[in-house]
């Protein structure tokens, strides 16, 4: 192991050792990667009102009033969401609820995919019936787990590189 010496301390410190740079650098890549696909998520919907709330209208869980304001509110939910993960800023927290909200669109998906709806899950715009072969449950529901594997690390870990939580509170 080699030393440094932090000019703060004025002491000998550890350097980081080897796996731990490497988990540094893992959840920087997690925290980038979930972050951006948040943001887009959210950015292709924002502009679309009715698009969102049908979308969620389409999983018929929630009433239909309801369903719409959760879709007029995802989208701003997402952007947030991604943009505090692109700053590294509350990791922890923001890496929970993301982590959160995949296992719920998930479940959504697999409702849906059960119970023989024929929707586009509209998480990257669109969203509502579809034609019976244009479904895509079984890629959807693989591409969100990887978001939530994401996510799931970032919470298990949430100190990574060049985030604004390690600037702040060290």
């Amino acid at each position: 192991m080699s030393t440094t010496i932090d000019p703060t301390l004025h002491e000998v410190s550890p350097a980081p050792e080897r796996g731990e740079r490497l988990k540094d650098v893992i959840g920087l890549v997690a925290r980038l990667f979930l972050g951006a696909v948040l943001i887009y998520a959210g950015a292709v919907k924002v502009g679309k009102p009715l698009t969102s709330e049908r979308a969620v209208q389409a999983f018929e869980i929630f009433p239909m009033e309801l369903a719409g304001y959760i879709g007029l509110a995802l989208p701003f939910v997402e952007i947030l969401l991604g943009a505090l993960l692109i700053l590294g800023l509350f990791t922890r927290p923001v890496a929970i609820i993301s982590t959160l909200l995949m296992i719920a669109f998930i479940i959504g998906i697999a409702q849906a995919w059960a119970r023989g709806l024929t929707i586009d899950c509209g998480c990257f715009g669109g969203g509502g019936q579809v034609a019976p072969g244009e479904t895509k449950y079984g890629t959807d529901i693989a591409r969100d787990a990887t978001f939530a594997l994401a996510g799931a690390w970032l919470w298990w870990r949430p100190r990574t590189l060049a985030s604004l939580d390690r600037l702040l509170f060290r």
